[in-house]
């Protein structure tokens, strides 16, 4: 059976280091506070969103909630950004993913103020991490992909990932399109290999992976067979199954052929979270440089 990449754990011991970063800032007169703008009643964006909040309190952050119901107009979301955007105490904040059928996603997204986005995925923000090969990160970075290697490197070492072969399944914009960005910067230096529905042999091509990223939504799409011994198993799609119960994209008997996995749910969704407050952070300590 497969070592624990254990999410949950990690995730506290950054929170602990994040209560002390913002106990300086709060000495320095900069209260870091985190809004979120949730449209409608998803179960799983509710249960999300909530999670954040109660992260934000554990470390010190202040929070800003904006609900809107699922009938909320495309202008009455950008409303509520413009407001955001303007609300000297809101320093970040983020747009709950997906919103409804009918708004457009990327308005929505391009008209945060790429120095609020605490998600890390303004369009300014993505291009200046597609750009950014060398260079420290000074800017907001894609929040799962970002506790994804995070997690690989604290408990297999900083270094790890450089010239591992590294396989992601799905191209959403939150994971797939993104993580390839981080994965390739000359301090990871691994190799990616990004794949998807129109995809061929992706079974062929899962077995050559040192490393697979499953983020597709399909539970237990990743089958065993498609393992060689030894991988790194990064279980990030969720859906649930007929008894409403959570489910990952990767089989569990594929544990028993690799040699890491993160648990699904406890593994990436609290590194999730725990970047999501690294980002709201780091922007508060930029307004302190810059002030």
């Amino acid at each position: 059976m497969a070592n624990v990449l254990d999410g949950k754990l990690l995730a506290a011991k950054i929170k602990e280091d994040l209560k002390l970063r913002v106990g300086k800032l709060r000495e320095q007169g900069i209260t870091p506070g985190l809004g979120t703008v949730l449209v409608g009643s998803d179960p799983g964006s509710v249960k999300y969103v909530q999670g954040k909040h109660r992260d934000c309190a554990e470390v010190g952050i202040e929070s800003i909630e904006v609900n809107l119901p699922e009938t909320a107009t495309e202008e009455q979301i950008l409303e509520q950004v413009r407001q955001l955007n303007t609300d000297e105490n809101c320093l970040s904040y983020i747009v709950q993913l997906p919103l409804p059928k009918g708004v457009d996603q990327n308005l929505v997204l391009e008209s945060i103020l790429p120095e609020k986005d605490a998600d890390g995925l303004h369009p300014f923000n993505l291009g200046s991490l597609t750009l950014n090969v060398a260079d420290v990160l000074d800017r907001p970075v894609p929040c799962t992909p970002y506790g994804i290697i995070k997690l690989i490197e604290h408990y297999l070492g900083q270094g790890y990932l450089n010239g591992k072969h590294v396989v992601v399944l799905g191209r959403g914009v939150t994971v797939g399109r993104s993580i390839p960005l981080l994965l390739t910067r000359k301090d990871v230096n691994a190799t990616v290999t990004l794949t998807h529905t129109g995809t061929k042999n992706i079974e062929q091509i899962c077995l050559s992976a040192d490393v697979i990223v499953a983020a597709v939504g399909q539970p237990h799409f990743v089958q065993p067979s498609w393992i060689k011994p030894g991988c790194i198993l990064l279980d990030v799609g969720v859906s649930r199954g007929s008894d409403g119960k959570i489910k990952g994209d990767i089989d569990p008997l594929a544990r028993e052929v690799g040699a890491w996995y993160s648990p699904n749910p406890g593994g990436v969704g609290p590194m999730t979270r725990a970047m999501l407050l690294e980002n709201v952070v780091r922007i508060a300590e930029s307004k302190v440089r810059k002030s």
